[in-house]
């Protein structure tokens, strides 16, 4: 190790680049296992954000299975997932350019199942007794924002989907018994989100395919019930049991069916369910006969155990904090893994032993440790006196330290959703600022989930208030504690993150700058533009559209410019179906004719989120780039120029 220079925060060199980021990285989704052969999906930044299913199989040699040209995506409830199949030999997917079904057996060209049109598939499972998958569907012949959603069979020989269950907005985990006699699945209606109140439903399957005597299990909101339950993720045993996961106690907790009544496995104040933003999450399975094998999670750390009725799950001794993606299969789990320490991996574990093995790691990067932030799980005092939560990253770096009396500046991310929380597992983005000298806090305020219902519903009717709230006072107490420098405090995030990041701007006065991606500017707009699935999101997070418009008004910062200030970068997908462009572009420019010093970054062909290298690439160092120019440090390496206008020139 060399000798440890002394350089202001910002201005340290890294070896955790953008280029290193993104040429080695690959997202890893749906682990699968069929046979002796596990399954998974990569979403691949180098090939323009490509889905492409991997095999591995019995003797460790890895394929692609899905063709060139092709990507196993599906985009229903526009974020997908669920978009492939491992079974019988053949490997099912959904085809993102043209949204059909195909067919892609060993040694044989991939072959459409569906015909072309507007429908698209997901979710989807074997029938191999009827010779059919039954999936779920979204038909968008008739046009416009809502297209229909169903469950339906297509028959493996190729042909239209059969609708099996239909009238409710949404549906998604058709799972059937093993003995083929009966089907479970999930709806939910507007306004509900599947985290607000879903239904789960059984039906007999009869001898021509159709599902007879159809019956609710659990789930669902009755009349006058503000509460509500949420069911996430059926499952029937190898014995014919139908288990699944509630919230009825205030917590995602595992349930069986039996005798006709659900029975809590285990009441504890954990979390064994995650808001179902796309589909084929899973938690948990069957290792044999009953047996379970489950993640779950407490104070925002994931843990994976093994789980019986009537006993606390007996935790695993594995070094993971962030599980999903659970899969059982031939004496063996797989799925998806990270820590604080190591990124997302793809991982098998002999849940007898907990001896693990890594199949497919997300990054090809080795970074040494000198490098690497250590989080540290935070509780914080807000609004109401209230407690929230957050994992911080102080700087790191073995190779510098800041001058005597510099404290580093902070990044508070506001992650997406808003339903959802923040990850553990070891993101290179983060450390791509804190080895360079930022400290960065990841804020699961209040409305994240891992920390119950309750927790979950502080958000209820006050998005904008609660979230901002929550971002504010944890820069605040980092301050207070002298750990970050009061006079450098930006805020960033993505969607709904993007969305609290500018509504601290402008209805705060605690950030010196902020940067948004793909977030939204104007609540109005987004109810009455965005896709089915968000579209009566709102309703709870702020209130009936348009009985509460002038709520809406008040909460959306693009109608409050004029209090904002400080400097804004904003990013944006050109093909973002959920949050269109303009939403940024109005921001833009209002900024810009008021004088504030903000910059605006488009991208072709990108949407919801970037997939494609070099746009992220241009995320990563445009924003660093602005924090450079706006908190007045040198970067140690030269990052391609954001155009900022508005920018005072410095002196001389």
């Amino acid at each position: 190790m060399g000798k440890i220079r002394t350089a202001p925060c910002g201005s340290w060199a890294s070896p955790i680049t953008s280029d290193l980021i993104v040429s080695g990285t690959t997202g890893l989704m749906e682990p699968q296992i069929c046979g002796d052969a596990v399954y998974w999906l990569e979403m691949r930044p180098r090939e323009k954000g490509r889905y492409v299913v991997v095999r591995r199989d019995a003797g460790g040699a890895v394929t692609d299975v899905t063709p060139e040209g092709m990507s196993a995506r599906t985009r229903v409830h526009e974020y997908g997932g669920g978009s492939y199949l491992a079974t019988g030999g053949a490997v099912y997917f959904s085809n993102d350019a043209d949204a059909r079904l195909y067919v892609q057996r060993q040694g044989a060209a991939a072959r459409a199942l569906t015909p072309e049109g507007e429908i698209r598939y997901a979710d989807f499972i074997p029938d191999a007794a009827r010779g059919r998958l039954i999936t779920v569907c979204e038909d968008h012949r008739g046009g416009g924002r809502h297209p229909k959603n169903f469950i339906a069979a297509v028959p493996i020989a190729g042909g239209e989907p059969a609708v099996l269950a239909g009238g409710c907005d949404f549906y998604s985990n058709p799972r059937l018994s093993p003995d083929g006699g009966r089907l479970s699945w999930l709806s939910w209606n507007h306004p509900d989100m599947p985290w607000d109140a879903s239904e789960l439903w059984a039906a007999d399957v009869g001898d021509d395919g159709s599902l007879k005597n159809p019956r609710h299990i659990a789930g669902g909101r009755s009349a006058g019930d503000a509460e509500g339950e949420s069911i996430f993720q059926p499952r029937w045993s190898p014995g014919g049991v139908l288990h699944f996961v509630s919230d009825r106690t205030g917590w995602w907790n595992l349930y069986r069916l039996k005798d006709g009544e659900p029975e809590a496995l285990y009441p504890m104040e954990a979390e064994f369910g995650m808001p179902q933003w796309v589909f084929r999450m899973s938690t948990y399975d069957f290792t044999g006969g009953e047996r379970i094998i489950c993640a779950f999670t407490s104070g925002g750390m994931w843990s994976l155990g093994r789980l019986r009725p009537g006993a606390p799950p007996e935790k695993l001794d594995l070094p993971f904090t962030q599980i999903s993606g659970v899969c059982a299969g031939g004496g063996g789990v797989v799925c998806i893994a990270g820590s604080p320490a190591s990124p997302n991996a793809l991982v098998s574990i002999d849940p007898g032993t907990a001896e693990y093995g890594i199949i497919r790691k997300s990054t090809d990067v080795e970074i040494d440790e000198g490098y690497i932030s250590r989080v540290e799980s935070i509780e914080f005092p807000t609004e109401g006196g209230l407690t929230a939560h957050a994992l911080f990253y102080p700087p790191a770096n073995r190779d510098f330290e800041a001058p005597e009396g510099e404290l580093p500046p902070l990044v508070v991310h506001s992650h997406g959703g808003p339903t959802g929380a923040a990850r553990s597992a070891m993101s290179l983005s983060t450390q791509y600022l804190t080895s360079r000298g930022f400290a960065v806090v990841d804020v699961n305020y209040g409305g994240s989930t891992g920390y119950g219902r309750e927790y979950r519903k502080r958000l209820e009717g006050r998005w904008g208030v609660v979230d901002v709230d929550d971002c504010c006072n944890a820069a605040r107490f980092l301050v207070e504690a002298g750990s970050v420098d009061g006079g450098r405090l930006a805020i960033a995030g993505g969607s709904a993150g993007g969305y609290t990041t500018l509504c601290a701007l402008v209805f705060r006065e605690v950030f010196h700058a902020g940067a948004s991606r793909y977030g939204v500017s104007d609540a109005e707009t987004l109810a009455t533009e965005t896709h089915k699935f968000e579209s009566r999101y709102l309703d709870r997070l702020i209130g009936p559209y348009p009985e509460a418009r002038d709520l809406y008004v008040a909460r959306s910062p693009i109608h409050f410019v004029e209090r904002l200030s400080c400097p804004v970068i904003f990013f944006q997908g050109l093909e973002d179906r959920i949050v269109p462009p303009d939403q940024a572009e109005k921001m833009f420019e209002a900024l810009r004719e008021r004088g504030v010093p903000v910059a605006y970054v488009a991208f072709e062909g990108e949407q919801h989120g970037f997939r494609q290298a070099e746009n992220i690439k241009r995320a990563l160092d445009g924003e660093f780039y602005f924090y450079s120019r706006i908190f007045a440090f040198e970067p140690a390496e030269r990052i391609e120029p954001v155009e900022i206008s508005n920018l005072p020139r410095a002196p001389g």
